[in-house]
């Protein structure tokens, strides 16, 4: 396959794509409840000769849509979400990636030589909420292929080395109402084993590493101030850019909660949400992505992003090689996500560019690691040494 090739039949299906991404943004649905998008996807992948799986890991809006080329050869992953953000809508340029990753899949399908390899289309949903390729991967969904490829709108063209594991935390104590001026002896103020609780981790703070970030919130103080509430509730999250650094935080913090409940005489319980890995970054691969998105005259090009917040995507980065090739949609490179701003730049023009380099740059990156096996290989060596450092680093 020649690249030119690639991106001529990515051009002359951009139509179609943006009308895809158009729909998407004009119907936001949120938290594994994407059907519209879900069903879009999934009938255009069919309409171009993909094998489709509705329904995956228990998720109603999750799919795989498979296609094979030969027998053998790599299979890359091509990773989509299309979940939006209650109240503000596609915010997050989500509804961009599917009709993108959608288009280089079918245009790599189209312009197939006789090379052998599987294109494999994954429907992730719920990303802002409960992370819906944590259920896929427990499930043992994505695992089966060479590497995961992403597409995310920003502020500029690059990649991402490092985001942030998060292990977040529902915390309830429990304790014994009284009146709280008759008889406070008789009671045992869950709200007060709250209190040190937070307190004791703002001590903590004190004495961890200077990339770990903890944040908390109490949901739930009880009722009326005289009476001692028997209940309390409030959520935590705690982030490390290394899994095994956070595990050794996470074993601090449980002994700060068991040290509330027995200095206020409750008892305490903590329920944990699905959990967040940090990435394990391939820098060759991202080296790959930015040389293609070079070539293809991406906007506002700059340096990879040292940081980031957490993504689901971390967990599939914690088990194969990945990297997500982030376009400029903005005007502007220091408008947040999550905004009015970035929002509104989610149709039009700039959105236009941005679902075509995304194609395009994905559909040249895969062609590359097809025709030169070596570089595979390297990508998949450097990802093997990377988790064999990062498990001994605490």
């Amino acid at each position: 396959m020649k690249e030119q090739l690639l991106f001529d039949k990515i051009d002359s299906i951009i139509d179609e794509l943006c009308s895809m991404s158009d729909f998407i943004f004009d119907h936001p649905e949120f938290d594994g409840k994407e059907y519209q998008a879900s069903e879009l996807l999934c009938s255009y992948l069919e309409k171009n000769g993909f094998v489709v799986e509705k329904g995956i890991a228990g998720l109603d809006t999750a799919f795989k849509a498979v296609y094979h080329h030969g027998s053998g050869g790599p299979n890359f992953g091509l990773l989509v979400e299309y979940d939006a953000l209650e109240g503000i809508g596609h915010a997050c340029g989500h509804h961009m990636q599917g009709p993108a990753l959608a288009g280089a899949a079918v245009a790599l399908k189209e312009l197939a030589d006789d090379l052998p390899f599987t294109l494999t289309v994954y429907g992730t949903p719920a990303e802002e909420s409960f992370g819906g390729k944590i259920n896929m991967l427990n499930a043992g969904y994505i695992t089966e292929c060479d590497v995961a490829l992403m597409f995310h709108a920003s502020q500029t063209t690059t990649t991402d080395i490092k985001c942030m594991a998060i292990a977040s935390y529902i915390l309830r104590f429990h304790g014994t109402s009284s009146h709280a001026a008759s008889s406070p002896e008789l009671g045992r103020s869950a709200l007060d084993a709250m209190l040190l609780c937070f307190n004791g981790v703002e001590f903590l703070r004190e004495h961890v590493q200077d990339d770990t970030r903890i944040h908390y919130t109490i949901t739930n103080g009880g009722g009326m101030d005289n009476v001692i509430p028997n209940f309390a509730e409030g959520t935590i999250g705690l982030r490390s850019y290394n899994d095994a650094y956070l595990d050794t935080v996470l074993e601090r913090f449980k002994n700060i909660v068991q040290g509330a409940a027995l200095m206020t005489g409750t008892t305490w319980e903590l329920i944990e949400k699905p959990r967040f890995n940090s990435k394990i970054p391939v820098l060759t691969l991202n080296d790959l992505l930015m040389e293609k998105a070079a070539a293809v005259n991406a906007p506002r090009i700059r340096p990879p992003r040292e940081k980031t917040g957490s993504t689901d995507f971390g967990n599939v980065m914690y088990h194969i090689p990945g990297s997500c090739i982030r376009v400029a949609i903005t005007e502007d490179e220091f408008v947040p996500s999550h905004s009015q701003e970035y929002l509104d730049a989610g149709k039009g023009a700039p959105a236009r560019t941005a679902i075509m380099t995304a194609a395009k740059v994905i559909a040249a990156a895969c062609r590359e690691m097809l025709e030169n096996p070596a570089l595979l290989d390297k990508i998949k060596q450097e990802f093997k040494d990377r988790k064999e450092a990062m498990s001994h680093t605490r």
